[in-house]
């Protein structure tokens, strides 16, 4: 008898999936002869599709230890309670991004996270039942309001108990300096910044406040973190300036020692949604600039440099390893309150950093409490709950029965900022056809390209 499974044609041949993560490639003939139940038991096909349980010979093979794993190991996030804690510590920023998502064309007042709402938002992280937590500074601009993350710091760091606590930060890197270098050292502070590529690309994009250059900025930053011994990665964000510059905007990670990057693309909230007609893109023009760079990438891996995609692997690691990575955006249900939330300066409690950048718009549909509520109180919130449901991808008409389904993931305020609702209305919207985009890509190298799978291999070891 068959298990559940759905399938797509790619290039002759039928790609067919399950809930498992499981995956396999078929000649027509050979998936006629499946789905008719025709299938020899001694064929070397009906023995994969049975050992990777498309075939179930009976009923009580549903409930094999085997399965059993394959599900706990692609929902391994579920057993984990709230474990990313963002704190939002500011509005203000020292750049001015022509595609800021924390702010829009209305945003003005600039605000700071003050030292008591700090603590009582580190009260309701360290009340999360996760053992492991991560506590993320983002802005605005983290650095302008430093002591809010000494005080949550020092604070967590007096009543942390038995918690694991990994501290990590988004910023420009403009306001830098010994001091926090110091700070960062000693409490082993993880930092991330924004590379969007050489510096005609980085100062388009990122433009600085005043006089100064966003581009030697972040070089000097990276350069001094790396002196201090602290963990550095950076961001890309792909505007319609980017398209043209793949290669460039690797070499240029490569040239200051960064070993991978997300090719990521626009989201359409602040003056990302504002300014769409002048520095967005169709994911059509998103997809082409991304197979570009990515082929660019493998060639680089060819000759000898390590060098991977990210976006990829959260992929990858479901469809070769499968196991999920805890990335919120690719779950199902995705991340939202259950396992991220977002404290922001003025003591509200999102569902998410997308969520609180909402409210920066002046819509707080996904304030899921305050800094006075109970941890117990803003996870049981409805918005919770509904965020829950909407991003169940099991259980939407639109990617139930898609060949992704098992890997991909749905983001209910993206959706709730192109088309209004949590739920799409759209068969294929605009980060729909991304992430599918992304997987065709994969898929096709996993099946036609068995030197450049084995580079794809490479990236999960």
């Amino acid at each position: 008898m068959l298990n559940h499974f759905n399938f797509e044609e790619k290039n002759g041949q039928i790609l067919i999936t399950n809930d498992l993560g499981k995956y396999a490639i078929l000649d027509h003939d050979i998936f006629e002869k499946f789905i008719s139940g025709s299938l020899e038991p001694e064929t070397v096909e009906y023995k994969e599709l049975k050992e990777k349980n498309f075939i179930i010979e009976k009923y009580t093979d549903i409930l094999a230890e085997n399965v059993q794993q394959s599900i706990r190991e692609m929902k391994n996030y579920l057993f984990s309670a709230t474990s990313l804690h963002i704190f939002a510590l500011t509005n203000a920023c020292n750049l001015n991004c022509i595609y800021c998502q924390a702010r829009n064309q209305e945003s003005d007042c600039k605000e700071f996270m003050s030292p008591e709402v700090a603590k009582k938002a580190v009260k309701i992280a360290l009340h999360s039942p996760e053992r492991n937590l991560t506590f993320e500074f983002q802005g605005g601009e983290p650095l302008l309001n430093f002591e809010a993350i000494k005080a949550i710091v020092d604070y967590t760091e007096a009543n942390k108990g038995d918690k694991q606590i990994n501290y990590t930060m988004t910023s420009n890197l403009v306001a830098l300096n010994e001091e926090k270098l110091q700070y960062f050292k000693r409490h082993k502070i993880g930092v991330s910044t924004s590379l969007d590529g050489p510096r005609h690309l980085q100062e388009k994009n990122r433009l600085f406040l005043g006089h100064g250059s966003s581009y030697d900025a972040v070089i000097r930053g990276l350069k001094k973190l790396r002196e201090y011994g602290l963990s550095t990665g950076a961001i890309e964000t792909t505007t319609r300036f980017s398209l043209k510059y793949g290669k460039e905007i690797v070499d240029e990670y490569i040239q200051n020692d960064l070993h991978g990057m997300f090719i990521r693309p626009l989201t359409p909230l602040g003056f990302a949604k504002d300014d769409w007609s002048k520095i967005g893109y169709s994911a059509e023009e998103f997809l082409n600039f991304y197979r570009e760079t990515f082929e660019y990438i493998l060639k680089l891996n060819k000759e000898g440099t390590f060098f991977s995609e990210l976006t990829a692997t959260y992929f990858l690691s479901k469809i070769l390893n499968g196991t999920a990575y805890n990335f919120m955006e690719l779950r199902s249900p995705c991340g939202a309150g259950i396992g991220q939330m977002c404290y922001y300066y003025d003591g509200n409690v999102y569902s998410c950093d997308e969520g609180r950048m909402v409210a920066e718009a002046g819509d707080p549909a996904f304030k899921i409490g305050t800094v006075d509520n109970s941890y117990d109180e803003i996870v049981q919130n409805p918005i919770c709950k509904a965020l829950v449901i909407s991003s169940t991808n099991e259980a939407i008409p639109a990617c139930s029965d898609c060949v992704y389904q098992p890997y991909c993931g749905v983001c209910p305020i993206i959706n709730y900022a192109l088309e209004g609702d949590i739920f799409t209305r759209s068969v294929k919207n605009y980060r729909c056809k991304i992430y599918k985009g992304i997987q065709d890509i994969l898929f096709n190298i996993i099946i036609n390209r068995p030197e450049d799978k084995k580079i794809l291999e490479s990236w999960l070891q």
